[in-house]
């Protein structure tokens, strides 16, 4: 059972009405207050010059150029490049911004999402301040760093290299805020040169104080235009990257940029031959250059639009945004980065419940010398001999996630470009069972979870012997579900449930991921694998199936040795992961998720087979982890394969063959067949 915690008293962090680091009551960076260095700027009749960030090579950075180009640099203030500077003209817009010679994208392409996001930029760009009234050259912007937001003052010199800016520059030249708010985030970060390459999820969490989830394009989540689209619907921050080293930045022959980042502007459907069609809008942060495909401003899809929607979607310019399909989306780009105060996009735009987050906070110093290490929490019981936190799910609505766990890690003072090291947590029930574990070498670490009401704890821990300082938040949603709510739900594999259910649940599930085709190939089977598992914790702790296993798996079912499984072949693969499901529930006696190799053998023989010793111990070898344990993915691939080989030489048997198999011969096929 759960002892009372020893952890500290939960921080409302930014929740938290005139706390200091709240909106109402900022942390002042470096200690300077903006309202008192103006007032004592403007009484002395002199322009700010800041100390802390002063316009010298340091502020820079002494990588960023080389040597000679460093010593070019010049400062300039914005009153002396234009006779009537502004701070913002006729308001605040992505298109005011184009990407200099840093390579910053991961920042602009956040800030340029934030630009649509009204109730966050609020916070970030004050108004007080500007060129017109009190004017002292001196700005101040906000951020959100490690639970509290700052309050970062700068002076308004700009850097300049030949001419030309170094920094971000506006598309109108007497708009200065892209650039000032860009140096002041630099400021936060160190230098200039730690603007130069960084993670756009971090980003999103600095501009907002929210919590951030990413996903895989390369394997998306089967619901991601529903996804994206009620991000949007309900104003979440959105970005997008593609692969490649960000350091050379190739342009594509169709136009994407590899080793970008991309705003992410909109998700909508369009009526297009008679059906609707899913199209996304991407911006660039350079300002310029668009994708160059179907949907792009002169593609000819437009032409099949009606002119109401293609008037209101379509802004033929180069202005760097675009249009593209889904489809598309997927192929060209890697991750999706989805922002938010709270994880409201989790609900994937379900309107017909009434969800509220409450956000509890903690920070803590992780010191080395506690037993935090992965590798010692193979012991069932050891997450009991750890800091937890904990916490209780009250309600469960099996169509969403209702948990989410954000643990960030703060660098040492003064070493911004510090390596992120690896931490993570494990997730423990009231028996100290562990649930899941998440861990990336990564400045922020977020999982999200649907838990059934119980009292849960988090065991925040570093793969590293390392001391550092973490802000672990916890978001936990109070759902009123209804049970006749319209929904649908990705279903899980049923144990004790009518057989006409099942058949139901199957058949939606394979027309789903078929794409209302006939058939599925090892992708597809894959992906509705991987979507299966993840709705129960304890089969999502082995791990997910892999594309080749996927293919093994679809030899041994597919019957017309075609590579594709028709919707009987699945019938058959459903069945048989329900079965042994069952026996992998009822044989992991201790609720680990994994089976060892006494209650492997009791699995087999529940399954109605029977091994010797010497080929237990090779399918321990084959399907174990390195402790000799075998989670439910590779349960699931060694009885499809012992059960196929099994009935294999039972046919050979019945046509009077003579069969005397070696536990080797046994394993070879196994393993190879």
């Amino acid at each position: 059972m759960l002892a009372p915690s020893s952890a500290p008293m939960p921080e409302k962090g930014w929740q938290t009405s005139g706390a200091t680091g709240s909106p109402q009551n900022l942390r002042k960076f470096k200690s300077q207050d903006f309202r008192e260095l103006r007032a004592s700027c403007l009484s002395q009749g002199l322009l700010f010059e800041d100390s802390t960030f002063p316009a010298h090579v340091s502020s820079i950075g002494p990588s960023l150029l080389p040597q000679e180009k460093l010593w070019r640099i010049q400062w300039k203030r914005p009153t002396e490049l234009q006779r009537n500077p502004h701070l913002i003209t006729d308001g605040v817009s992505r298109f005011d911004i184009m990407q200099g010679e840093i390579g910053d994208c991961w920042m602009l392409a956040a800030l340029g999402s934030l630009t649509l996001r009204k109730q966050f930029l609020e916070n970030v760009l004050p108004k007080d301040q500007g060129f017109q009234e009190d004017y002292a050259g001196i700005f101040h912007f906000r951020f959100w760093q490690y639970g509290e937001w700052v309050d970062v003052v700068i002076d308004d010199r700009l850097p300049f290299l030949n001419g030309r800016y170094l920094s971000v520059h506006p598309r109108t030249s007497n708009e200065f805020w892209p650039s000032l708010l860009e140096k002041a985030y630099a400021k936060l970060q160190g230098s200039y040169q730690n603007l130069n390459g960084g993670y756009l999820s971090d980003a999103l969490v600095d501009l907002t104080g929210g919590v951030q989830v990413q996903f895989s394009l390369k394997e998306p989540p089967s619901d991601l235009e529903e996804i994206l689209r009620a991000a949007d619907r309900s104003r979440c921050l959105m970005g997008c990257s593609t692969s490649g080293q960000s350091s050379r930045n190739i342009e594509l022959r169709n136009g994407i940029v590899q080793g970008h980042a991309y705003t992410v502007t909109g998700a909508v459907k369009v009526p297009y031959k008679n059906a609707w069609k899913h199209i996304i809008r991407i911006w660039n942060p350079w300002g310029h250059g668009e994708w160059k495909g179907p949907w792009s401003d002169n593609s000819p899809q437009w032409d099949r639009v009606e002119p109401k929607y293609r008037e209101a979607l379509l802004r033929n310019k180069d202005d760097g945004e675009f249009w593209m399909c889904c489809k598309d989306f997927q192929e060209q780009f890697s991750w999706l980065y989805i922002c938010n105060n709270t994880p409201t996009f989790l609900d994937f735009g379900d309107e017909h419940g009434t969800a509220a987050w409450s956000l509890t906070s903690y920070t803590n110093l992780w010191s080395p010398g506690l037993p935090s290490r992965r590798s010692r929490y193979s012991r069932a019981g050891a997450a009991s001999t750890n800091p937890q936190y904990f916490f209780k799910v009250l309600d469960h609505n099996p169509k969403t996630c209702n948990v989410a766990i954000s643990l960030m890690q703060k660098p040492a003072e003064h070493v911004q470009d510090e390596r992120n090291l690896g931490i993570g947590f494990f997730i423990t029930t009231e028996n100290s069972r562990v649930l899941k574990q998440t861990f990336l070498q990564a400045r922020d670490v977020t999982s999200c979870l649907m838990l059934s009401p119980g009292t849960y704890a988090v065991v925040p821990a570093a793969a590293e012997d390392q001391e550092f300082q973490f802000l672990l938040r916890i978001f936990i949603k109070n759902q009123d579900y209804h049970e006749n709510s319209s929904s649908l739900t990705s279903p899980e594999l049923p144990m004790d449930v009518p057989r006409q259910n099942q058949d139901s649940s199957y058949k939606a599930l394979f027309l789903r991921h078929a794409k209302q085709g006939s058939t599925i190939d090892a992708l597809q089977l894959k992906q509705l694998l991987n979507e299966v598992i993840s709705q129960d914790e304890m089969t999502s702790l082995g791990g997910r199936f892999s594309f080749d296993s996927c293919r093994g798996i679809l030899a041994l079912m597919d019957l017309n040795s075609n590579g594709r499984l028709t919707l009987q072949e699945f019938g058959s693969l459903w069945r048989s992961l329900t079965k042994y499901r069952e026996i992998f529930f009822r044989e992991d006696r201790n609720r680990s998720g994994f089976l060892d190799v006494a209650e492997l053998e009791n699995a087999i023989q529940a399954a109605g087979l029977s091994v010797d010793v010497v080929l237990l111990r090779l399918l321990t070898l084959r399907y174990g982890d390195g402790a000799g344990r075998v989670g439910f993915r590779d349960f699931v691939c060694c009885m499809l394969r012992l059960d196929t080989m099994s009935h294999a030489f039972q046919n050979l048997a019945e046509g009077g063959s003579q069969i005397s198999m070696t536990a080797m011969e046994w394993l070879t096929l196994v393993m190879y067949t």
